[in-house]
């Protein structure tokens, strides 16, 4: 069976769009692959977190994975810091990679602009892509399922296999990218031209899955659409209400077609009412199931258990690294 690897940070709770464009998703694929679904901590260091929130969002998200559908005995679900290698194998990829390639990665360009001009750019935000790219190494990964803004240091992570089994040994599988199939672009609720982001100053632009309910739904009453109260998908000229009928297919399982018949001859505030009910609900039932596992102590055992598979993955491929750049001693068997 093929390997799957993904990692989402924890720094901050998902939006609704996550859940859509990444984590239901991936959910899905446990099915298929050998998964490891990886809370990558140490990546969400590379810019300021408070110590408690990170470990407060960092037993979220694995509640909230679990809470989707994500099965312990189907898939690994661990922490990144709590399994070596990562940072062991960060490193010795360092010494493969070149600071023009790491240079060019889109994302260190927008965040080090970013940064305090005070302070410096963090060496971790530069190093960030080798981080990732032993992530997925390490666990010799097939698929990796990202979005369109990592694609750019998938790249980097087959360029860098590449070099480490040309230069040393053939130990790292090239990974694939995989693409979200639907619903990859939730956009903001104020904003339809931006991606939906848990980072918008604007409170209103986003729905965190954690979001009071009715609030949630006050946030669909509030979205932008247009002025011609028609109900119909046209995402060139009519991006707004194009936002929220996504939104309104996905999580009511209905067509786009189906959903423009419903609200034919219908006002913007009859579909924005119907469209916040739904969402209410879902927030409802999922939020029961986030907090069924906080308040267990089956979540500590499940990373518990997702550890232990990990770090015993991880040493047999960290031990080939080793064996193969010449470090430490040759063990007598």
């Amino acid at each position: 069976m093929k390997k799957l690897f993904s990692g989402i940070q924890p720094s901050g709770v998902p939006t609704i769009g996550n859940y859509v464009g990444a984590i239901s998703q991936f959910v899905e694929m446990q099915h298929d692959y050998e998964s490891y679904f990886c809370i990558v901590d140490l990546h969400a260091i590379t810019s300021p977190q408070d110590r408690l929130k990170l470990r407060e969002h960092t037993k979220l998200l694995a509640a909230i994975y679990l809470a989707s559908g994500l099965d312990p005995n189907k898939a690994t679900l661990f922490i990144q810091s709590e399994v070596p290698a990562h940072a062991e194998a960060t490193w010795m990829l360092q010494t493969i990679s070149y600071m023009g390639e790491l240079e060019r990665m889109t994302q260190f360009k927008d965040k080090s602009q970013k940064a305090s001009k005070k302070e410096g750019i963090p060496v971790g935000l530069f190093t960030y892509p080798t981080l990732m790219a032993a992530d997925i190494l390490l666990y010799n990964a097939d698929i990796v399922p990202v979005g369109d803004d990592q694609s750019q240091h998938l790249e980097l992570t087959r360029t860098l296999a590449q070099r480490f089994n040309h230069h040393y040994n053939e130990i790292f599988t090239l990974p694939e990218t995989k693409l979200p199939e639907y619903g990859g672009r939730i956009m903001s609720l104020q904003d339809p031209t931006k991606k939906m982001s848990k980072s918008d100053e604007n409170q209103r632009g986003f729905i965190s899955l954690m979001d009071d309910p009715k609030v949630a739904a006050k946030k669909i009453r509030s979205a932008v659409t247009d002025s011609d109260m028609i109900v119909k998908y046209d995402r060139e000229n009519k991006p707004g209400i194009t936002n929220l009928l996504d939104i309104y297919s996905i999580f009511a399982n209905k067509s786009i077609s189906e959903l423009e018949t419903m609200y034919e001859g219908k006002t913007y505030g009859d579909f924005k009412k119907d469209l916040g009910e739904v969402i209410e609900a879902f927030l409802i039932d999922f939020q029961e199931k986030v907090n069924h596992y906080l308040n267990s102590e089956k979540l500590d055992a499940i990373l518990d258990d997702g550890r232990d598979r990990a770090i015993r993955v991880t040493s047999r491929n960290l031990e080939k690294m080793h064996r193969a750049m010449g470090l430490g001693r040759k063990q007598r068997r």
